[in-house]
């Protein structure tokens, strides 16, 4: 009688488990995607830029807030976000702890740079072809950004465009609340 009793609640706690997936499937958002690598070191990056010069170190950047935008020219949010974008980095580019970079996701250089004559661009662009970098920080697609604080930590992952109240909550929230933080 025990083992009849015990394989019915395994049987009931199976079902309960496939009500719940596929509750989550229905009625559950599917763009909520769990960001994994909110409050971890930033994995180091190590890549060329976009346009002629140096490789982008990050690691060089420490005591200052960085903000990574992962980007293409192929993706139609990106272009939605782009003046966001241009608008953020003239909002703080008089403050020396603000850095801000673009990562071109596996992308054309010849594209990208014709994108970024189109759109306009004031802040480097790092190359990121074949996604190492991508997968590094746990893209899923873009356009993603990350802000991530002057001990190197991400503090937050935006998944889509930076545009109306994301780009203020962005600002308010992330962002001038990170600069205003001391280097410990």
């Amino acid at each position: 009688m025990k083992e009849f009793r015990a394989w019915h609640l395994f049987l009931l706690m199976g079902l309960f488990g496939l009500f719940f997936l596929f509750y989550q499937g229905l009625w559950g958002d599917p763009t909520v995607l769990p960001p994994v690598i909110i409050e971890e070191p930033a994995p180091e990056i190590l890549a060329p830029v976009l346009y002629e010069g140096e490789p982008i170190r990050l690691s060089d950047h420490l005591g200052k807030v960085v903000v990574l935008n992962f980007w293409a020219s192929w993706c139609q949010e990106c272009k939605l976000e782009h003046r966001f974008l241009l608008a953020l980095k003239k909002r703080f580019e008089d403050n020396p702890n603000f850095v801000m970079y673009g990562v071109n996701y596996q992308d054309k250089d010849h594209l990208a740079k014709a994108y970024l004559e189109e759109h306009g661009n004031n802040f480097e662009h790092m190359i990121d072809m074949k996604g190492i970098i991508s997968i590094d920080y746990g893209v899923y697609g873009v356009p993603e950004t990350f802000v991530i604080d002057k001990k190197g930590i991400i503090r937050h992952k935006q998944i889509g465009p930076v545009m109306g109240d994301v780009y203020s909550e962005l600002i308010e929230k992330v962002i001038e609340p990170l600069l205003n933080e001391p280097v410990t």
